[in-house]
């Protein structure tokens, strides 16, 4: 008898699509939290070095955002939605905060509505240049809605479809 260990791939050595959603308050300490469980998550996917950081980094500021503008420091839920398929991870983070009024403005590097805190205004920025795509939907007194997705294995995936 012959056993293969693919790692949990499927045909081709590609995973099987899987989701994990999970809602946490609105803290500081559920920054990290989040930070670690996508990193957990996307394991199986093989990413770089560069990559996991990159997509830390971009779930860090997007929960950081829904603590500082969504919630204003104040209570509330966060919901982060991980789903991968393929080479492709998704990330969608929520809030149900005060929303965002103008949110081409919000995205333009070191634009910040709270100067107060010494914000850098980057948030959107760092979101945009570490995952391939970005979306944001907001509407005000109602919250926001971040998607954001990225290539893990870029190269391998390439491979694939040669």
């Amino acid at each position: 008898m012959s056993t293969l260990n693919n790692g949990g791939r499927g045909v081709h050595g590609v995973l099987p699509a899987n989701q994990v959603s999970m809602v946490f308050d609105s803290c500081w300490e559920n920054e990290g939290f989040a930070r670690m469980a996508v990193a957990a998550f996307i394991m199986n996917m093989d990413p770089t070095v560069d990559e996991l950081a990159d997509v830390k980094t971009a779930v860090s500021e997007a929960v950081t955002n829904c603590v500082i503008h969504g919630y204003n420091g104040g209570p509330g839920k966060i919901y982060m939605n991980c789903r991968r398929e393929d080479h492709v991870i998704t990330v969608e983070v929520i809030d149900h905060g005060i929303g965002i009024e103008d949110i081409e403005k919000a995205m333009e590097p070191l634009y910040t509505t709270r100067p107060e805190l010494e914000r850098s205004g980057m948030g959107f920025a760092f979101m945009e240049a570490f995952m391939d795509n970005l979306s944001v939907e907001s509407t005000p007194g109602k919250g926001t809605r971040i998607v954001m997705e990225k290539i893990i294995g870029r190269e391998a995936a390439m491979e694939e479809a040669l």
